[in-house]
């Protein structure tokens, strides 16, 4: 599984003119599927960003977590995160999962979210959807499963 995780004011995803899920303060999270991904990758990228200390403190170092500041988590599957771009100028898509694969993970991980005690609110699958961010900061992180199922 990959993941960009967004630190965010605020964030929203639309589909057909409808806001179908919104949060305040918190991360707006990507995530993709890929082909060999199980459970174990979702719940280990649940606990890294139910765990990720990426809020400023007093001292102004990142030392706070969602927890620590009341926030939330915006989820939003995208399967382009496993587009490949390296040959030619249009992408593609080999590497993801197919919808009906990538659907039943995509919400094993936001239950695991969710049951680490955090609101959770999510786009809604195979809609297009409009994602409205406001990045605080920025902070931006990239998370794959791939670099540390290995060492797990």
């Amino acid at each position: 599984m990959r993941a960009v995780i967004q630190r965010v004011s605020q964030a929203s995803v639309t589909v057909d003119g409808q806001i179908v899920g919104t949060i305040e303060r918190g991360f707006l999270v990507l995530v993709g599927v890929t082909h060999n991904d199980s459970r174990a990758e979702a719940d280990w990228l649940a606990r890294k960003i139910a765990g990720l200390r990426i809020f400023e403190d007093d001292a102004g170092k990142m030392n706070l977590g969602l927890a620590d500041v009341g926030g939330a988590v915006l989820v939003v599957s995208q399967f382009t995160l496993y587009g490949d771009a390296r040959k030619g100028r249009r992408p593609d898509f080999i590497q993801a999962a197919r919808p009906e694969v990538a659907e039943p993970l995509v919400d094993y991980f936001v239950e695991a979210l969710r049951s680490a005690g955090l609101p959770v609110e999510t786009g809604r699958f195979r809609a297009t959807m409009e994602v409205a961010l406001v990045n605080d900061g920025p902070v931006t992180l990239w998370l794959d499963t791939a670099d540390v199922m290995r060492e797990v």
